[in-house]
């Protein structure tokens, strides 16, 4: 897959640093892939117009989300994509979670919630704005498959291209806050009908703490 190629035109065309990154998938092969990229920024906005005063606040710029139409044939294939892109970009490390489909009984509103905005569907608004920015044709979709056999997502916060940059205490990173592919570690396999978290642990410190 072409993701560190989607997230690289990003960056250039925002110029603005990732906070983090997160995709979310749903357990059928060659289905759609979305690509959420949250930023680090603000825009400007005026509260009345006045044009003697500065009447201005400030508002998140929002996050972005992509949907991504590559082929993929089993979970393994498209996570090995995946912990490249967060292996080069520099993150500490990458989060896996498996969710549990929310249409099922005992399930919370906030199950049904977070899929949603995993998938870009229906995003929430920020004093009138929306939150996210969403390219996703297929969001309803995605998010009604997902609701009856749950789904995966992945998160992780890049180094390079980051607002992490400057913060860094990785041994792992080359200077620029990336690595060199490939990412040595493998894919665990997923377990359906389960709810829980992997994380897949890259980077390493000297640091002691206290």
């Amino acid at each position: 897959m072409h993701l560190l190629d989607c997230i690289e035109t990003q960056l250039v065309s925002n110029r603005l640093p990732l906070v983090g990154v997160t995709l979310a998938a749903v357990p059928y092969a060659n289905t759609p892939v979305v690509l959420t990229l949250h930023w680090h920024g603000f825009v400007e906005t005026r509260l009345a117009d006045v044009t003697d005063a500065n009447v201005v606040a400030y508002q998140t710029v929002p996050s972005s989300a992509l949907q991504i139409n590559e082929r993929w044939d089993r979970f393994e294939q498209l996570e090995s994509s995946i912990l490249d892109v967060a292996w080069e970009l520099g993150a500490w490390d990458l989060a896996r979670t498996e969710a549990l489909p929310y249409v099922r009984p005992g399930a919370t509103a906030t199950e049904a919630i977070a899929c949603q905005g995993a998938f870009a569907a229906q995003p929430p608004l920020i004093d009138g704005q929306p939150a996210v920015v969403a390219e996703v044709p297929d969001a309803g979709d995605l998010v009604e498959a997902a609701a009856r056999s749950g789904y995966v997502s992945w998160l992780f916060r890049p180094v390079h291209g980051g607002l992490w940059a400057d913060l860094a205490e990785d041994l792992t990173l080359e200077e620029g806050g990336y690595r060199n592919p490939p990412c040595p570690l493998l894919s665990a396999p997923t377990r359906p009908g389960r709810s829980r978290r992997v994380v897949y642990q890259f980077g390493r410190s000297d640091r002691i703490l206290s």
